[in-house]
């Protein structure tokens, strides 16, 4: 008489809760910080242009030359904020 075991016996139990599981959960949070930094960045940049541009007007520039000034400081920002995470990018891969 042979007893046949299956080799897993735990497996059948853990198989029925696989589809409750949600793997994705992580992916979800990676996606929240992202976005979240992404509108910070845009943020501090609007903040950085608009002081530039007020600046810019207090010592006597014209509305274009200020509003020039102050498109020239929202890239400038917004390309730091590229390059710095193309360096962490670079150390974390």
């Amino acid at each position: 008489m042979f007893i046949l075991v299956q080799a897993n016996p735990g497996e059948r139990r853990f198989h029925d809760l696989r589809p409750r599981q949600r793997p994705t959960a992580y992916r979800e949070s990676i996606v929240a910080v992202v976005l979240l930094t992404t509108a910070l960045v845009i943020v501090i940049a609007l903040l950085a242009a608009a002081g530039a541009g007020k600046l810019a007007r207090m010592d006597g520039a014209t509305y274009p030359t200020a509003l020039t000034r102050a498109a020239t400081t929202f890239t400038a920002v917004i390309t730091l904020a590229a390059a710095v995470t193309a360096a962490l990018a670079a150390l974390f891969v």
